[in-house]
């Protein structure tokens, strides 16, 4: 296998680089697009849709490029590697690529208004329902949806398939969930809610999951990176004795570790991304993405804590936004001893 990526690849990640970086991202400027309406980065959200980052992976019947998961990741990357709060992850990883991959037609055709920056997300975990004729009712609560009062469409799974849900419908109603990072997140309360049979994808749970973890490890990997970049600087410009932080052996020894960790994320990214758009069987791969996500990330993260110090516990300084986002990725995977046991399993049934 190459995991050398291509000339569009490399146009992605640049162009995601340019977009991106421009908006300078400070604690001010994450700070209030949190406590603005949309909850999230407008601006950059919006120059993002005007440059085509967010429609990579949109049919090219609907005006998209018809990309895939490794288009998704470039961009998820650098997302994680600036930590600007915008709804990229939900969006492309929770619901684009599952709707591109398993829609039909007329299930795709919201996929028009992502381009004009239109919100998608999804749960990840079922919720009871059952066919009423040709009406799937829902019945249930969905937790820890991002941007789901944001969203234009929710993906909720069930055993009959993944519904397409309004969230502006009878039946639909949001309770604001706490989170590390402050971006919106709720558990989307249905009751009765009523889905025709048309709008009911043919995935599972398990679909939805692999999309999401492979778009978390790609938004970790730019994470991690980015802390690294961070505390790097740090090191080599902060003294102590007369000498830079960096050229102390100890302190060069727990970088070197933050930067195995990174590096490893990173590979687990392409590996697991790179599976899923030749279309083989990735599970293995994600489970080890899962684990490294859920066990070894919020390690580095507070080593790279601990190498600066008091500066690294303020909240006005970036860092704390890193470690932030970790812990929600953390959690979305469903932690290390959850992940670890899904290991096992796989090992003890081969």
């Amino acid at each position: 296998m190459d995991f050398s990526p291509d000339d569009t690849q490399r146009a992605v990640a640049d162009l995601a680089q340019t977009v991106i970086r421009s908006a300078d991202a400070d604690h001010a400027r994450s700070t209030a697009a949190l406590h603005s309406v949309a909850g999230y980065d407008e601006a950059l959200w919006k120059a993002m849709a005007q440059a085509g980052l967010l429609s990579l992976a949109v049919p090219e019947a609907l005006g998209g490029e018809g990309f895939g998961t490794l288009a998704v990741a470039a961009v998820l990357a650098e997302v994680g590697r600036q930590t600007i709060p915008v709804p990229a992850f939900a969006t492309l990883s929770l619901g684009v690529l599952p709707l591109a991959t398993f829609g039909t037609s007329a299930q795709q055709s919201v996929l028009a208004e992502v381009a004009d920056g239109a919100v998608l997300t999804a749960a990840l975990a079922d919720v009871p329902a059952e066919f009423v004729g040709a009406t799937l009712v829902l019945t249930g609560r969905a937790p820890a949806v991002p941007y789901a009062a944001q969203a234009r469409l929710i993906l909720v799974p069930t055993e009959q398939g993944v519904a397409l849900v309004d969230p502006t419908g009878p039946g639909v109603t949001f309770e604001r969930c706490s989170n590390s990072t402050g971006t919106p997140e709720y558990t989307v309360v249905l009751t009765g809610a009523e889905v025709d049979r048309a709008y009911v994808l043919a995935a599972s749970v398990d679909d939805l999951s692999r999309f999401a973890i492979a778009g978390a490890a790609a938004l970790a990997g730019g994470v991690l990176a980015g802390a690294l970049a961070l505390t790097a600087e740090h090191l080599r410009t902060r003294h102590q004795f007369g000498k830079p932080l960096a050229t102390f052996q100890a302190v060069a020894q727990q970088i070197a570790d933050v930067y195995v960790v990174a590096r490893t994320v990173q590979l687990a990214s392409t590996s697991v991304n790179w599976r899923l758009a030749e279309g083989l069987d990735a599970d293995d791969d994600l489970d080890i993405a899962g684990y490294w996500l859920a066990a070894e990330m919020p390690t580095a993260l507070q080593v790279c804590h601990h190498l600066h110090g008091g500066l690294g516990v303020d909240i006005t300084y970036p860092l704390h936004r890193y470690y932030s986002q970790g812990k929600d990725l953390a959690r979305l995977v469903g932690g290390s001893a959850s992940r670890l046991e899904r290991i096992g399993v796989r090992c003890s049934s081969n």
